[in-house]
């Protein structure tokens, strides 16, 4: 009871303190109890022995299952209570409850009472709660039980996608009180008020305030709206005022133009001027502040062209920079808004000027970060590879597009909104049916109605579909003459083709849709930060391939005049439930990780996109790396360094040796680095400025090219078989070789070939299943099929021998990856292998194989010990008994 009561002061408190001036929002995020399963609201109130978590909001209750070794995640109803309290005094206010996004579907009750429903997991929604709050009894409080259900349906985009749809409270959550008169409170969770700048230019501007106004009281009012516009140091510069009688019980439409401002301070990525308007609502009889709407504003006009691309206040400007989603690694999407803010900020620092919020809309805090950073935003609905033909899905589509608009709609950043990301990649139907082309016909019908929906909403900006790279199917669809603006999300030299494929298809559109401006809205490589290769090639995973993927892409990007901008995928990784690959549920192909450190990528954009002086080590989050010496002579293992630079010249010493100067071209410049044993100190650092400078500890192993080398005594390796890239053990440290052949005196593998997964020609060696039973999936993804043997020639002494197995052929149907045209579903052949393992001709494992411990996609490692004498090294032998022999991966470890 002491507890509440002191609860109660302090919102009395805080409701009494200036609360006639303005609406008062508080969030109420704390002290929340969760029930994760399917009920209803008697029997939640009934039983007592349910299972109640307490947790805060944001809250995701996928934080956990989505990276688990099981297909699927929790997709159902989830239920939160908490009791609320409120002052007795806001029976004469307005009081609403205010969600900025709970996925997907949600239900309200106060103190046993339905209070409304919302459609959609990504807008904000926002509901009335007078009628059903208790206002006599505030020390009791009110019950708020809220279902948030985020189960697959039909009828409500996204139906599917390469994302994961966490499903939660997992946004904020607020009271929101407001006098009797106020501006409107009950349109589509938004402002109720709109600002624009009808007109801009260099020398003049005005702006425009639109909206209604709500008088909840018995008696008619009459008022003054005063609109004052401020710069950013607090000075008026306009005013606007307006009278007007309103009746009880009712709304009214206001309109405010302001005259010429002279001068105006323009906003743009370069300089983000923010003017902010406030507009009072005040009784013009008693002169109180009744209610008050702030916004930014910022003075800018843009245009699209098909062959200049984009213009911002009259100059040229090529847009660049990222995709994000909005997860986060072990908070799923239940981000606090630093963490979201943050995510701007890493765009902003690489040099980036554009963002394109997507395939949803997400936290305000990012669009307010972009408002205050300079970054020109594009937002968009979740309609993604296909829709329904159903009029809920429509209504729901078409609802969903308009809360965007009027929720984000005072946003200086955002130029444009878009809709139906991919729409066509999943159709519905047979491919030549009449039920496929009713399907076509139906689907750009839809885009149709969101199109005129979105220019009705919002005149000022630009509409966009952003289509994967079936540039005939979505010609011939028309969804390339709805839009005012085609979005292309291409991949070529990645999914499949080659790089020149990039130009190719833009030169195509070009010469197509002449009159259609273009962005690519999506481009990008898998860069697994754990891989890396000397020799890079397609679908590898490895930072270095998606180094060559970006560089070729920017280069085109920024040389091509009708290219309007284009957007990376992604900002950061994302959690996407579906996939395996290297790393399992992950789509990485995101520039800074899920945990965000930048990548590679990352500092080779800041090179060539930022102003200001950067100088950034490549790789130097690949902190442990091993080498073989060429030859006993050799006591430094050389290996190539990128250093990023917007510099003319950059300078690189390694352990206090300077390795001289190279030119910077392109954004970067290679040196050739002589590594030693142990750890290594390298510094890069700006020829004409030492002061812009940067520097990475690297610890190298390095072989020599006897394994009975006095010089470097054997410790330790790791050879990833099947395999040609290095791998890092983020957990152990341990750094995995490429396998290589035997040779005397050295170590590798004999006989055999690489496994390489049928129908899937974009995998270069492996599989991109998911291997059940390890953090380490990319060593259990690579395989020698039909091994004989594996040499090490080392010293005698004793060794602890571990081999490394996973069973990749379970005779189930793979199911290709969508987003990989080129992949096929297909029946895989079931394994039926028996063999044995000799070590040193002893037997280790007998009759090893499918029918003991070679589960199909489960990792499993064996490991021995083993006394080597009379200079004979370790012999690992495999003999075939029924079908063919494996091994994915070896490690040899000296005890003594």
């Amino acid at each position: 009871m002491i507890q509440k009561k002191i609860i109660l002061f302090i919102i009395l408190l805080l409701f009494n303190t200036g609360f006639s001036q303005q609406k008062l929002k508080q969030s109420i995020n704390a002290n929340w109890k969760l029930y994760k399963g399917k009920t209803t609201l008697v029997d939640l109130e009934k039983d007592k022995n349910l299972n109640w978590e307490e947790i805060n909001l944001p809250h995701s209750w996928n934080t956990q299952d989505v990276m688990d070794d099981q297909w699927g995640y929790y997709r159902g109803e989830g239920w939160y209570k908490k009791t609320i309290f409120v002052n007795p005094d806001w029976k004469n206010k307005s009081v609403n409850l205010y969600f900025e996004g709970a996925n997907q579907t949600t239900e309200v009750y106060i103190n046993g009472k339905k209070v409304g429903s919302h459609i959609g997991g990504y807008t904000a929604f926002s509901f009335p709660v007078n009628d059903y709050l208790d206002f006599e009894n505030p020390e009791k409080g009110n019950e708020l039980v809220i279902k948030v259900d985020n189960s697959f349906n039909e009828d409500i985009p996204p139906l599917e996608a390469d994302f994961t749809f966490f499903g939660g409270i997992y946004r904020d959550v607020y009271l929101v009180a407001a006098n009797e008169v106020h501006f409107d409170m009950d349109n589509l969770a938004s402002d109720g008020v709109f600002v624009t700048t009808p007109n801009v230019s260099a020398e003049n501007a005005k702006f425009q305030i639109t909206g209604k106004i709500e008088n909840k009281s018995n008696l008619p009012k009459q008022l003054k709206i005063t609109t004052t516009l401020y710069d950013a140091d607090n000075l008026a510069v306009a005013n606007i005022s307006s009278d007007l009688k309103i009746k009880p019980n009712s709304k009214i439409d206001f309109k405010q133009l302001s005259e010429n401002i002279q001068n105006p301070k323009l906003w743009s990525p370069d300089q983000p001027y923010l003017y902010k308007a406030v507009s009072v609502i005040s009784d013009k009889k008693t002169k109180e502040q009744l209610d008050l709407f702030t916004a930014p504003i910022g003075f800018r006009w843009f245009e699209f062209s098909a062959d200049k691309g984009f213009k911002l206040n009259g100059k040229s400007m090529k847009l660049i920079g990222a995709n994000r989603h909005q997860d986060y690694k072990d908070l799923a999407n239940a981000l606090p808004d630093a963490l979201a803010e943050k995510d701007m900020q890493l765009i902003k620092d690489m040099g980036g000027n554009f963002v394109r919020v997507s395939h949803y809309p997400q936290d305000p805090s990012i669009l307010e970060a972009c408002d205050r950073l300079g970054l020109l935003a594009m937002v968009e609905t979740p309609e993604v590879n296909r829709i329904t033909e159903t009029a809920a899905f429509e209504t729901n589509s078409l609802e969903m597009q308009k809360e965007m608009i009027r929720q984000g709609y005072n946003h200086p950043s955002v130029i444009i909104w878009a809709y139906m990301n991919e729409i066509l990649l999943r159709p519905r139907y047979d491919q030549k049916s009449e039920e496929r082309k009713t399907y076509y016909r139906n689907l750009a019908a839809l885009a149709q109605k969101l199109e005129d929906l979105t220019r009705l909403e919002d005149p000022s900006r630009y509409t966009m579909i952003p289509s994967h790279g079936s540039f005939d199917l979505y010609n011939e669809v028309g969804l390339t003459k709805i839009p005012m603006i085609v979005g292309w999300n291409l991949y070529p030299g990645w999914y499949g083709g080659t790089f020149s494929g990039l130009e190719t298809f833009l030169e195509k559109h070009h010469k197509v849709l002449p009159d259609k401006p273009l962005i690519i809205t999506e481009y990008g490589a898998d860069a697994d930060r754990r891989i890396r290769s000397n020799n890079p090639e397609r679908f590898d995973k490895s930072m270095e391939y998606a180094m060559l993927y970006h560089k070729h892409y920017l280069n085109a990007i920024q040389n091509l005049d009708y290219v309007a901008g284009g957007a990376i995928w992604n900002l950061v990784e994302f959690n996407s439930e579906g996939r395996a690959d290297s790393w399992p549920h992950m789509n990485n192909k995101g520039i800074v990780s899920w945990d965000r450190i930048p990548k590679d990528a990352y500092y080779f954009y800041q090179a060539r996109l930022l102003k200001t002086p950067v100088v950034s080590i490549g790789s130097k989050n690949w902190v442990n790396r091993s080498g073989t010496l060429s030859s006993e002579d050799d006591s430094v293992y050389y290996e190539n360094l990128e250093v990023f630079s917007n510099e003319p010249e950059v300078t690189l010493k390694i352990n206090g040796q300077s390795l001289g100067s190279q030119i910077v071209k392109e954004g970067s410049a290679i040196f050739k680095v002589p590594y030693k044993n142990g750890q290594n100190l390298v510094e890069a650092f700006s020829t004409k400025n030492e002061n812009v400078k940067d520097f990475a500890l690297i610890n190298f192993t390095l072989y020599g090219p006897d394994l009975k080398s006095k010089k470097l005594p054997f410790e330790s390796i790791r050879i990833s078989l099947g395999d040609k890239r290095e791998y890092t053990d983020e957990l152990t440290h341990q750094n995995w070789l490429p396998e290589q052949p035997y040779q005397k005196g050295s170590w590798g593998y004999v006989g055999g070939q690489v496994y390489k997964l049928p129908g899937n020609p974009s995998i270069p060696y492996g599989t991109n299943k998911l291997i059940k039973g390890t953090e380490n999936e990319a060593i259990y993804q690579t395989q020698r099929v039909g091994i004989e043997g594996f040499n090490f020639d080392v010293p005698d002494g004793k060794y602890e021998v571990t081999l490394y197995f996973a069973e990749f052929l379970s005779g189930n149907t793979r199911e290709a990856l969508v987003y990989n045209l080129i992949e096929k579903t297909e029946k895989e052949e079931k394994a039926f292998r028996t063999f044995d393992v000799l070590i040193n001709d002893e037997i280790f494992l007998e009759n090893f194989g499918n029918n003991n411990y070679l589960e199909p996609e489960k990792a499993i490692n064996i490991k021995t010990t083993v006394y080597v004498k009379d200079g004979k090294g370790v012999r690992v032998d495999f003999r075939k008994k029924t079908g063919q022999t494996i091994l994915n991966g070896i490690e040899l470890k000296k005890i003594y």
